[in-house]
């Protein structure tokens, strides 16, 4: 088994990564991380007493859980969003009363949705109406006409 110290730069995000990224508990790892981790701890194993192919085996299948759950959070964002703008578009041509960002009342017809992506984190997003040409956060919809 290799000693910590020598696979350290993949685990603080260090040079061996490429990333900026620290990474400050083994749950934060990402697949490529956990990868590089494990191809450098085969690396640096003792050749006399190698890894014990059980040990492998069950990191494989740690790599598979990882892979997984990855694929299945991505997806469940890709549904919340779907259904999100679904609703958001549901909208359009209907009179509604919100608040726009000073706090006053607007009431009006919704003529569009716009989608805003944070640039920073994919996964966060802002619905947004459009109501007499004012742009207003779908979450201060306040009532639905008809």
């Amino acid at each position: 088994m290799a000693d910590i110290s020598s696979i350290a730069p993949v685990i603080t995000g260090g040079a061996a990564t490429g990333s900026s990224k620290g990474v400050h508990d083994l749950k934060d790892l990402d697949i490529n991380q956990f990868l590089q981790l494990m191809v450098s701890e085969l690396t640096h194993q003792d050749p006399l007493n190698p890894m014990d192919n059980t040990q492998l085996v069950q990191q494989i299948g740690e790599l598979r859980s990882i892979a997984a759950s990855d694929q299945l959070t991505t997806t469940l964002q890709s549904l919340q969003t779907q259904q999100s703008l679904t609703t958001a578009s549901s909208l359009i041509g209907k009179q509604v009363t919100a608040l726009d960002s000073k706090g006053n009342n607007v009431s009006g017809e919704i003529t569009a949705v716009t989608v805003q992506v944070d640039p920073n984190n994919n996964a966060k997003r802002t619905y947004q109406v459009k109501i007499n040409d004012q742009t207003i956060d779908l979450n201060n919809v306040r009532e639905v006409d008809g």
